[in-house]
Parts: C-alpha cells; structure tokens; sequence
C-alpha cells in the first residue's frame, strides 16, 4: 500500500519520474492512482519524505500470482576501431552478450521443471530483431522497452525499469549475469523491491518448486545451497561460462512492447566520453578457445614464460591461479577462479596447479582439461579428462616441440 501524507508540499517532483504516469498533482497535492505499481521512484525523489510504501509481510504474502522464468539480456556495444592509437571514439550497434544465452538456455530448463514460459528482458534504444536469437534459444516471450534513455546503461534508469516491470507482471524467478552491469544493477532492483538476491550461482535447479541456487562460500572451500521460500522474484546472479549453451532452435520469441515512462532527472551519473583501446594485451581471457595456465608449481615468472609458447603454439592464451598471480607470474586480469575468471574454452591446460576449490570453479566446464602436475594426487586430475604426471618444466617443452613439429610437417 502506497500513502501519500498530509506534510507533502506539493512540489510536482514525484510526477515525471513515475515510470506509469500513475501520480498526479490535484490541489497542490500529490494523489496515486490504481495504475501504480510500488515501485518506489516517487518515494527515492520526494523531499520531506510525504510518500510511503508498506509492503506485505513476505511470510504471510500469497504468491501466486508470480509466474515464470525471466532472463535479463546484457547487451553490449559493437566498437569500431578509430584512427589514433587504435581507440574508438562513437559505439556503433550493439550485440547480445554471451552469457545471456548460458542464461536463456539454462533458464529453459528451469520453465520447463516448472511447466511456466520463459521470458527475456530487453532494455534499448533501438530493436533490431533480438528476439530472432532470442527465441533460438528457447525464450518464448521477450518484454521490450525501447527509449532514448537506454543507449547508455545507467543504474537508475535501468533498475526504474525493471522494477516497474517486476511488479507489473511479477516473475517468479529472475536471472540476471554477473558481469560488470549485472553485478550492479541486480543488487539496486532486490532492495527496490525488498527481496534477496544471491549472487555468483554456478549451479541453478528446482527444489519442491523452488529455485536452488547453489554458489561457493568461505572462500570456496563449500559449496552454499540457498532458497528464497520469502521472496519473490528469487533473483540470482549467474557467472559467466558457467551454464552450457544450448542448441539453437528454429524459433524466434514473440515481443511484448512495454510502455515504460522514463525521466531524465533521476539519472544522477552522465557518461562524458566512452574510449575503448584495441590491442592483444586487453584481449579478454574468458573469450579465447584455448587457455594454458600455470600455478605455483611453475616456481618463478622466468619459467611462467614457457607457457607463452605453448599458448602461442595452440593459438591460445595464457592465465594463472591465483597463487600464481599473488607470486607476480602474471596480472590479475588473467586469473582463473572463484576471484579471477570463469572460463569455458574448448581446450584447459593447467601446468603446476595442485587444483583448490577456488580454481576449480573456474574452469571445470571447459570441454577438455589437460592437467600436467609432479603430485598424482593432485585434486586438478579429479576434473581433469587427461593427466600428466611428471616434471612441468620438463614436459611443456616436450610438449611445445611436439606440436611445432606436427604444424610444421603439414
């Protein structure tokens, strides 16, 4: 229930920020009409405080209006390379990410259990056919809103919206990726809406028609199994390269247009200048085929650079665990693990590296891992499809040698 409380002013500030022009200014006072949905955006910009939400005990809440799997689809922009230095000044179109389709294709799988639709959320300036790749992997409906004030990604424009729609349509599970802008914008919707959110899943069921979102804890030494009985929408946050891609099907979703009312005076951050730099170095590690990492067992960063010809000779890139990387072999950005990466390349080669929890996360859905470790009780060979064991240092170059001869002789 939504009250507005006899100290309002009458300032007009809460009228163009609800987001379903549900709230109008009658003598000088604010009144709410029934096409409000609780979002809350007029209680975040009220001055003295005049408007109030109480929600419902969520124990004693009937939740049976809240149907379906949705799906929060990250889009990303699509650079071109500018004249100076290889940077991009203007974005040109945009791309789904990746992730969004592990999403889409482990969400099916979950509609499915719960015999209910799932639904992608697309937020855009423009639409230019999502919904075709969107369908293909397994979406059958797609909520669209397209506004101006959604080419850029901004927090409070994009958690206004999703709010809106949550308590428009109320999902009963919402997945969103735990990227950059998932990782914000996820936190911000839950506590708009008053429920919990857990974040870096890398496993998702139904448990007695609930979502079981399993993640590590305590440093990844257990693996945590949470349920949102109290909650609704359960909302996740779902590691990149985690959840298998589905095959694509021959379908596109059908789109729902969403009328969605945005104002530009709750943004309270502006993107100034937008530059991207192109070159090896920022290659993202999570989007290569093949990875060759090493551990500690590579001993010092002199013997770490062999990896860099085996990488180079698979056509691959190099990463690290993190003792490694706390041993200065390597940077940070290529750190495999529950606080690196997550990687899922075709091809894993992991040389030195005993094999923690922590780094097993990481990378334990690639299609093939490789483990090259003196210790044969190494927990990496538990995961691992092929194991060496021997002497890293001695068997990588044996290794390299190995494969140049067999490119060259083609």
């Amino acid at each position: 229930m939504i009250t507005v409380l006899n100290k309002c002013i009458g300032c007009g500030k809460c009228v163009p920020v609800c987001p379903f022009a549900a709230v109008q200014m009658i003598d000088k006072r604010a009144v709410i009409n029934e096409a409000c949905t609780l979002c809350g955006a007029c209680v975040q910009v009220c001055p003295v405080d005049a408007i109030i939400i109480e929600r419902e005990d969520p124990i004693h809440k009937d939740f049976s209006a809240y149907k379906g799997v949705w799906v929060f689809i990250e889009l990303e922009h699509i650079h071109k390379k500018g004249k100076a230095a290889g940077t991009t000044i203007q974005p040109a179109a945009k791309k789904i990410r990746k992730v969004a389709y592990e999403l889409l294709s482990e969400g099916r799988k979950l509609a499915d259990t719960l015999n209910e639709e799932l639904c992608a959320i697309v937020l855009t300036d423009k639409n230019t056919g999502y919904e075709k790749e969107i369908g293909a992997y397994g979406a059958d409906k797609v909520y669209l809103v397209e506004n101006s004030e959604l080419e850029e990604y901004n927090t409070d424009v994009f958690s206004t919206v999703l709010v809106a729609l949550i308590n428009r349509h109320k999902p009963g599970i919402f997945l969103y990726p735990a990227t950059i802008m998932g990782r914000d914008l996820a936190p911000r919707v839950a506590a708009s809406i008053y429920v919990g959110l857990t974040a870096d899943c890398t496993a998702l069921s139904i448990k007695d028609g609930l979502l079981l979102q399993s993640r590590p804890a305590f440093g990844g030494n257990i693996m945590a199994d949470i349920l949102s009985p109290n909650s609704r929408p359960q909302m996740a946050t779902v590691r990149p390269n985690v959840m298998k891609l589905s095959e694509p099907l021959g379908k596109a979703a059908v789109v729902i247009k969403e009328d969605i009312k945005i104002d530009k005076s709750i943004k309270r951050v502006k993107v100034i200048e937008r530059k991207i730099v192109h070159d090896k170095l920022s290659a993202k590690i999570e989007n290569s085929d093949v990875i060759v990492s090493g551990g500690r067992g590579m001993k010092d960063i002199n013997k770490f650079k062999v990896l860099e010809q085996l990488a180079s000779s698979l056509d691959g890139m190099v990463g690290a665990s993190r003792g490694a990387v706390d041993m200065g072999f390597k940077e940070k950005s290529r750190q495999v693990g529950q606080s690196g990466t997550t990687v899922s390349p075709k091809l894993y080669v992991a040389c030195g590296i005993s094999g923690a929890v922590q780094h097993i996360v990481g990378m334990k859905s690639s299609d093939i891992i490789i483990a090259i470790n003196k210790d044969p009780n190494a927990p990496i060979f538990n995961v691992a499809k092929y194991g060496i064991v021997g002497d890293v240092h001695e068997i990588v170059p044996k290794l390299i040698k190995a494969i140049n001869k067999r490119v060259n002789s083609r």
